[in-house]
């Protein structure tokens, strides 16, 4: 496991972004969105659900965007896009073609870049396995899918994207929608974890808590957790399931009364 890296609080980087869990020993409340890369600090700024911002010292990077482009105005622009899949909570075309500027490169899943419209266009497309390289960031696609009967059809085999950044020898792991596969229970070195939880479609608190257990990220965040007809998945019950395996960091993921 790689060292664990020393956590920057800030309580400027705190505002707004503030849960308070009572497994304080365990799960760290919101104090700080920065991390020490070694080559500089990562700062994550949650946007909504799956939506996040990450400025990082390669460059401002967006994952997954949708919702209004208006969101990301008080955000510097993005130098890279990483879309994980097309559903309408990761992927909005429209958002896109407001965001991507001249110089952004907008890396997809090749489902996603055959849909991308007119005018609009992916510069990389990243199958499961693909490695590539983006400034001084190594960037591989890992494949992210449901693996329980009734859920396949949801984000079957072979389809969809999450991603793992590698900034020197700071990595950070993006599940996109999936299940705890064993690709993602054979990762290793992760020093930041987005990890998707909700029903039907991802996976329970349970099945994430226990993939943390076994591939032990240094902080992880709970994301993508709400959702329809009893499928809600709650952090709090997340962080008291993995306890001392890891740190789990609480982003403002979701506005009052927001799915």
């Amino acid at each position: 496991m790689t060292t664990r890296r020393t956590f920057l609080a800030s309580a400027a980087a705190a505002a707004g972004a503030i849960t308070v869990l009572p497994y304080a020993a365990r799960a760290e409340a919101h104090a700080s969105n920065s991390f020490d890369t070694g080559m500089g600090p990562l700062t994550v700024h949650p946007v909504s659900h799956a939506s996040f911002v990450m400025e990082t010292p390669a460059g401002v990077i967006y994952v997954d965007p949708v919702g209004e482009a208006s969101q990301y105005e008080d955000f510097p622009a993005a130098d890279l896009i990483l879309i994980t899949h097309e559903h309408g909570d990761h992927y909005n075309a429209e958002v896109l073609q407001a965001l991507k500027g001249e110089d952004t490169h907008l890396i997809t899943n090749p489902a996603v870049a055959e849909m991308l419209p007119e005018g609009l266009q992916a510069d990389e497309v990243m199958a499961n396995g693909d490695s590539t390289g983006w400034n001084d960031i190594s960037i591989d696609a890992i494949p992210a899918y449901n693996t329980t009967e009734g859920r396949t059809n949801f984000h079957p085999e072979g389809r969809d994207n999450g991603y793992v950044l590698t900034m020197g020898d700071f990595r950070v792991y993006i599940s996109g929608d999936t299940e705890d596969t064993p690709e993602m229970r054979a990762l290793e070195d992760i020093d930041l974890a987005f990890l998707c939880m909700n029903l039907p479609y991802t996976m329970t608190a349970e099945q994430a808590a226990d993939a943390v257990a076994e591939f032990q990220p240094t902080y992880v965040y709970p994301y993508h957790y709400r959702g329809q007809d009893g499928g809600t998945q709650d952090p709090e019950h997340f962080a008291e399931l993995v306890g001392e395996a890891t740190q789990v960091k609480m982003g403002d993921w979701y506005a009052p009364g927001e799915l």
